[in-house]
């Protein structure tokens, strides 16, 4: 019997096709709500498609978990709905060719999330599902550079998610990691999922590696502070006047600000048109509908595009809650503002100086469900590793101090060693693009530039 989760290698064949056949328009939530055409060369794009029943923040979920499986969304996109049915078409590619999708198993996630095919209002109250259950991973190994990182990889390839991580040290050279995680197959509690998490693991790592998964009874994410002036540093709006950064980094700040959104309520006589043209960012598509759904804003179609320049046009059909079209300038300003802060920083990275120790501090919003930004962990511990930077420690909690809840992850490097020209801490303010991080930040803080940089190739 193979492992749970393991995909069948004829997924590589060229043009293989999952799901699809007369049905497809009929069962909703059935065998044929998704369809995926798989790339059968490198670098050439796979098509999905989704047509079910629609409800709220729908589109925003089928975006996230496409990302959690490590696929970036490419020339575009098509959202349409009638507020019963939506028909969803994605472009996608892996974010890097290491990256080993396992279509089966992402059909399957997606044809979960497809709602029962059975009548709804459109957009009533949302109701989240019920919380997955925690589980404690614990490893046991000889200590070197990367290891978080590879254990990371692994987990991410198994469709487990990190909560919270605890590292420890021993004076002999070992470590002992402790993973809090979920599991996005819902499958942890057998005995087969853990025999095959556990073989993944060792097979990978080497046989001196030891496994164990228990399961986390009474684990809370928790809730944390931060010292005002890191917070205030953290989370400005806009980088100061006075800060340094090189001409090329200014230059594409420039080009991000540069964004434009636009209302139209003369095109449709029940529905405003969004209109959008911004740099092209990991995620873009993600953030944008997660904003939507975090407003409470209906997206009746939408079309994404990309032209060879690195930008996206965004053309949606969006109303109200209470189906009513956005007219008021000040909801406009609101939604405007929200939209412009999640192009502009999307996610915020700082590194602080605490005495002799050096922290790297990342922070991404989270959704109103409680989701933060997908494989933000995965693409922090990737850049260290580049990087030759150890990590000692790992804390991952939610900052709640602000409009919009953040989660933070602070990392405390090792062997590492930082000058901030006399100050204690040095604000990376990141951005993502398709291909790189573009970083903002002082001119003598460059290992805080490479950190940004590499961050986007994880």
């Amino acid at each position: 019997m193979p492992p749970v989760g393991e995909v069948a290698a004829a997924e590589a064949r060229s043009g293989m096709v999952l799901g699809g056949g007369a049905a497809a328009a009929a069962v909703g939530g059935g065998e044929d709500a998704v369809v995926m055409q798989v790339a059968g060369a490198e670098g050439q794009d796979s098509v999905i498609t989704i047509n079910c029943p629609d409800q709220a923040g729908l589109g925003c979920d089928l975006c996230r978990t496409i990302l959690e499986f490590g696929l970036r969304i490419t020339r575009g996109a098509d959202v349409s709905t009638d507020g019963q049915w939506c028909f969803v078409v994605f472009w996608v590619v892996p974010r890097t060719p290491s990256i080993k999708v396992r279509w089966a198993n992402l059909k399957n996630r997606l044809m979960s999330m497809c709602p029962s095919n059975y009548p709804m209002t459109f957009y009533p109250e949302i109701t989240q599902p019920g919380p997955s259950q925690f589980y404690l991973l614990k490893l046991f190994s000889a200590d070197r550079k990367g290891l978080l990182h590879d254990v990371t990889h692994i987990l991410s390839e198994l469709e487990l998610i990190i909560h919270r991580v605890k590292v420890s040290t021993t004076p002999d050279g070992r470590v002992i990691d402790l993973f809090f995680i979920t599991d996005g197959m819902e499958l942890l509690h057998t005995k087969e999922r853990q025999e095959e998490t556990c073989s993944m693991l060792i097979a990978t790592l080497g046989p001196s590696i030891s496994c164990e998964i228990l399961l986390a009874e009474g684990f809370q994410q928790g809730f944390s502070s931060l010292p005002p002036t890191i917070s205030e540093e953290l989370f400005r709006l806009e980088l100061a006047d006075g800060d340094n950064c090189s001409r090329s980094i200014c230059a594409e700040m420039k080009r991000v600000q540069k964004a434009t959104i636009n209302f139209d309520n003369t095109l449709s006589p029940a529905h405003t048109l969004l209109q959008i043209n911004c740099a092209d960012q990991k995620g873009l598509l993600y953030d944008i509908l997660r904003t939507m759904k975090d407003c409470s804003i209906q997206v009746t179609y939408g079309r994404f595009w990309s032209d060879k320049k690195g930008f996206r046009e965004v053309d949606l059909f969006i109303k109200q809650a209470d189906g009513k079209k956005i007219i008021d300038p000040e909801k406009q300003d609101v939604l405007s503002s929200r939209l412009r802060s999640e192009m502009l920083h999307p996610l915020r990275v700082m590194i602080v100086n605490r005495g002799p120790d050096v922290e790297l501090l990342v922070a991404n919003p989270v959704e109103l469900s409680g989701k933060g930004r997908p494989r933000v962990f995965y693409d922090a511990t990737f850049a260290l590793k580049a990087l030759g930077i150890c990590i000692f420690s790992v804390r991952i909690t939610e900052y709640s101090e602000r409009v919009q809840n953040e989660f933070v992850f602070t990392l405390l490097l090792m062997h590492f060693r930082l000058k901030l020209g006399g100050r204690q801490h040095q604000s990376v303010n990141g951005r993502s693009t398709d291909s790189s991080w573009m970083i903002a930040v002082s001119s003598h803080c460059q290992t805080a530039l490479s950190i940004g940089t590499v961050l986007s190739t994880g």
